[in-house]
């Protein structure tokens, strides 16, 4: 049952991420209030599948990367739910959308049977320390999104195109201070997750921090955001700078997610990409 709802989710976000893009080129009130409607049964049919999957294998159903692509596309569809409910920026999801899509297209295409739980897996710091890091993780993906939507719309400005493209994105002011906030939820977030994670390591083998090449990146994530929080606050980052290393930051959550897992050996690694 979780596979079926995981797929109708799938296609849901998929109706979605084309009645988005549909928004942007006629810029129809309609066509926003369409496509968040059928992200919105998307999400709730994706989190049937996550619930169902969970009563079937009796434990947090992020263990594998079939499971952690699909969770990781339910938190950023959630947090894009969340933004336009206190927002209201219908362009958000005509990027985050589909970044969800593509996780979920990525799951879609990977083994999807339920196997026992491995012994490192059964800790009681595992369900905090995914959720802290994935809630994070997906908390930037709203930030750059917000970074990529500040350098097109300051390239429009300067270039003086003030056409459907700047009618469509936020303000440079909006977009700034929806970043600014987005770093200061996903930090402390993202600081949650590695902290849960060296305790679980701790459990796990014996030790707080082995240089593992996922700690090792996730170390380097959250030293590129601690830079960017340290530079606003301080020198007063702001704009293109904080856009530009939002995007950078994001790129190195995605390489510590898929890039470490697939390509580097270690105690992270998705043995068969299982």
């Amino acid at each position: 049952m979780n596979i079926f709802f995981f797929k109708f989710s799938t296609l849901l976000y998929l109706l979605g991420a084309l009645a988005y893009s549909s928004y942007i080129i006629f810029l129809k009130e309609y066509l926003s209030k369409s496509a968040l409607t059928v992200v919105l049964v998307g999400f709730a049919a994706h989190t049937l599948a996550l619930i169902t999957r969970y009563a079937e294998a009796g434990y947090t159903p992020v263990t594998n990367l079939y499971e952690s692509l699909s969770f990781f596309a339910w938190m950023i569809i959630g947090v894009l739910l969340i933004a336009n409910l206190k927002y209201k920026i219908s362009v958000l999801g005509a990027l985050l959308t589909p970044i969800a899509l593509i996780l979920m297209l990525f799951a879609y295409a990977l083994p999807k049977e339920i196997v026992p739980l491995a012994p490192v897996l059964r800790s009681f710091w595992h369900p905090f320390h995914i959720l802290f890091a994935f809630l994070g993780n997906a908390i930037f993906a709203l930030a750059f999104c917000c970074g990529v939507m500040y350098l097109i719309q300051e390239h429009q400005l300067k270039a003086k195109r003030i056409g459907a493209i700047t009618q469509r994105l936020p303000s440079l002011r909006v977009l700034d201070d929806l970043n600014y906030q987005s770093l200061t939820y996903g930090f402390p977030l993202l600081t949650l997750g590695i902290i849960t994670g060296a305790i679980w390591a701790e459990y796990a083998w014996g030790r707080y921090w082995n240089w593992d090449p996922k700690e090792t990146w996730s170390l380097i994530t959250w030293l590129l955001y601690a830079a960017l929080l340290h530079q606003r606050l301080t020198v007063g980052w702001r704009g293109r700078k904080a856009a530009i290393m939002a995007i950078i930051g994001f790129l190195a959550v995605l390489f510590t997610f898929l890039g470490v897992n697939l390509i580097l050996p270690g105690l992270h690694t998705y043995a068969n990409w299982q």
